[in-house]
């Protein structure tokens, strides 16, 4: 399945089901006779397998569904609960290009996984703009990432227990996140906090794609294009820390809501891996896209 989070004429955000069978559709939730209209209650209330089993049961009538490209998508998360935990360095080729770039603000070689968060007021959707923050920074980046959306409450999980069987029992889906950054703030305040967290610094979307139709662990084609130029191209069983390892180190110590989202790293290719960097300005295009999920798409400006 595919998890929306849409709106009609500006009114109240509603969460819709599609199914890849029926491209370009979406069947409003009230369908599966269920009520919530927002994901973050959606997944703490309603366990993927019993959604599973709801969507199951009601036989979708192409004629009751609402075409996608008349609708307003939204983040599929358009205000997360908690910040977003994210990864650092965890593809090889971009921890090379990130040394390269600054070596005293982005380490190479590191054994343990960097983790930081991000925090987000309001995620962006499909097609909404990327500010510049010309006030604040003048090297905005770029980076598709594989999110990982949590289905439960989590502490302790053993590493052992996340099996291609059981990975549904701890992970709702998948999503993809542009984790746009501002080098400059990265490098001048030696942390990465406030230059990953700015206003519209969380592009997600389009949708969340359920585990069960996503073979764990993840093996996606996972790219980037910048105005037509593709700049970042890999796959997702290139990290370093893989998901399992994730869940199971930040469990041990933290308790892991239901509906926390884990960006999971980006590959090589972003802006300040080249040479001279390409940063983003006003007027790019920027489609984030993994195969399986779809492309997120964002202007800047």
């Amino acid at each position: 399945m595919r998890l929306y989070t849409y709106q009609v004429n500006n009114q109240t955000p509603q969460i819709g089901i599609g199914f890849k069978e029926h491209p370009g559709l979406l069947w409003p939730l009230e369908v599966f006779h269920l009520s919530y209209t927002d994901m973050n209650d959606l997944i703490r209330h309603v366990p993927l397998e019993k959604l599973i089993l709801k969507a199951d049961c009601h036989k979708v009538n192409p004629k009751n569904a609402l075409p996608i490209d008349t609708l307003h998508l939204m983040a599929p998360i358009p205000y997360p609960r908690q910040d977003i935990l994210c990864l650092g360095i965890n593809y090889a080729e971009h921890a090379v290009e990130s040394a390269r770039f600054h070596k005293d603000s982005f380490l190479v070689n590191q054994e343990k996984a960097v983790y930081f968060s991000k925090r987000v007021h309001k995620a962006s959707g499909p097609d909404e703009t990327i500010p510049l923050h010309e006030n604040l920074t003048s090297s905005l980046d770029y980076e598709a990432e594989l999110a990982v959306i949590l289905g439960k409450d989590c502490q302790n999980i053993k590493r052992e227990d996340i099996t291609p069987d059981t990975a549904r029992q701890y992970i709702y889906g998948y999503t993809i996140l542009n984790d746009v950054s501002a080098r400059d703030l990265q490098v001048e305040h030696k942390q990465w906090y406030f230059g990953k967290s700015l206003d519209g610094f969380a592009p997600m979307g389009p949708c969340i794609v359920t585990a069960d139709e996503i073979t764990f662990p993840p093996v996606l084609p996972i790219s980037s294009r910048i105005n037509g130029e593709l700049r970042q191209q890999s796959c997702t069983n290139y990290l370093i820390h893989p998901i399992d390892e994730i869940i199971s180190e930040l469990s041990s110590g933290i308790t892991l809501t239901a509906g926390t989202i884990i960006a999971t790293g980006t590959p090589a290719g972003a802006g300040m891996g080249y040479t001279p960097p390409k940063f983003l300005k006003s007027g790019d295009e920027v489609i984030c896209e993994i195969e399986g999920i779809g492309k997120l798409r964002n202007l800047v400006e």
